[in-house]
Order: structure tokens, then sequence, then C-alpha cells
């Protein structure tokens, strides 16, 4: 696969991205609303439930734009991501139990009606930005009904519900990368598999020597130790696949 390097601003088209931001404005209205001196004195609650949900936006933003460069880097940063998602579900979850509430059972007839709702495709012009930000505040609102809800069993439940969609989304977000590094390999590889093409190009165009061995084009190599070291010989370009030398 061609190394290509493009703009990194694709995760503003993830759905899990999308999904994230919608989280982490509902996680600010929600700790404004319900968290305040009495049950939360030195804010801890509020900046701890704040910035998991800033890592989980923050983290499939960093982990998309590595996509080109670094395959490893984009799924430990998405599952990264998903660790902090989970850690803040479970702020909710504790948030409900403090009240002694619990979390809503699978036949709630709102948690059906939220988990039956998709997210519309995004639909961007050149306005990038204004475009994305405008997607997101539109999602945003069709589940504000729930998550700004005054009620505080409302509110959490529904966030929680917000948060399992997202944790499958990047589920199948990370099983498609991987399926998708099987195929094209990494940056490394690829980088690599770019080197040996302009090598083999710069050999034929040299008239470079074939090689004993597989019949392929050569190039000259210096050796790096033994007692030849510092000595110039013909290695084949297709080196460690093929050892063949000869002679300069």
């Amino acid at each position: 696969m061609p190394v290509t390097i493009k703009t990194t601003a694709g995760y503003l088209y993830l759905d899990s991205w999308v999904m994230a931001n919608i989280i982490q404005l509902s996680t600010q209205r929600f700790c404004l609303r319900f968290l305040n001196r009495n049950n939360d004195p030195c804010g801890r609650q509020y900046d701890q439930m704040t910035q998991a949900a800033r890592s989980v936006t923050a983290n499939i933003a960093e982990g998309a734009a590595r996509h080109q460069t670094s395959r490893e880097a984009e799924m430990k940063l998405t599952d990264v991501a998903r660790a902090s998602l989970h850690e803040l579900a479970g702020d909710y979850l504790n948030c409900l139990m403090s009240q002694g509430l619990t979390a809503w059972p699978l036949g709630n007839p709102q948690a059906q009606t939220m988990r039956a709702m998709r997210l519309d495709a995004p639909n961007y012009g050149p306005d990038l930005l204004h475009d994305a930000s405008a997607h997101v505040l539109a999602q945003q609102q069709r589940f504000a009904g729930w998550t700004d809800s005054a009620d505080l069993e409302t509110a959490a439940n529904a966030i929680l519900i917000l948060c399992g969609r997202l944790s499958s989304i990047l589920r199948k977000q990370m099983a498609h990368l991987l399926e998708e590094f099987k195929v094209q390999g990494g940056f490394t590889e690829n980088l690599t598999a770019e080197r040996l093409t302009t090598i083999k190009e710069k050999a034929a165009s040299e008239e470079a020597p074939r090689c004993p061995l597989c019949g392929g084009f050569m190039v000259k190599r210096m050796a790096k130790k033994g007692r030849n070291q510092g000595r110039e010989f013909w290695s084949c370009a297709d080196y460690p696949r093929c050892n063949g030398t000869r002679a300069v």
C-alpha cells in the first residue's frame, strides 16, 4: 500500500467522535445541574466526570489522526477512549445508586426509544469545523429531552445508555482497524516497501548486476562489521528475503 500523508480531520466524520461529543456536552450540563457544594464540596467529582468525558473525545480524535502513520498508536488511543468511557459510565451508575436509584431495565420504554435512535450521517461542506460543530449540536438536541432533564434519574440513565452505545461503536471500530491492519499492514511496513521499490528502480536505471540467487537487481552496500568492514559489495535489492551477494 503506497504511503500517503493526508488531512487528519477525518475523525470529524466518525460516529464515535460525534457520540463522544454528545456525551461530553451532556456530562458538562449534568455536572452543572446536579453537583454542588453539598454533594461535591471540593469539586473533585465534577472534575473527574468532565475530564473523563473529555478524554473520550480527545483520544478518539488523536487516535484517528494517527491512522496514516501508526495503526498501533491509533488502536491504543481508541482503547484509552474506551477505558475512559467505562470510567465515566461507572460515575453515572454511582450517582444513581447514591440516591437509591438503579439503571433502567432493558424493557424500560425510554431506554428502548433511545436505543432505537440513530445518528444522522454528516453532510459537511468546505467550512468543515463550522459544519461539524453544527452537526454535533443538532444530534445532541435529539437526545436533550432525556440528557438535559431536571430529573437526575432520567438524565443519568440517558447518558448511561449513550455510553453503552458508544462502547459498542468503539468495539466495532477497533475490530475494523485490526482487520484493516491484517490486510494493509502498518506505516513502518509500507514505508519499508516504498524504500525497497525506490532502491530497485534506481538499481534498474543504473544497470546494476543481477543477483546470482534470484536474478533480481543488486545495489551497492557497505559492510558494517566483520573482516570486510568498510568495504563495498553488491547485495540483492530484495535483502533480507534474498542474501545474494557479489564482489565489487
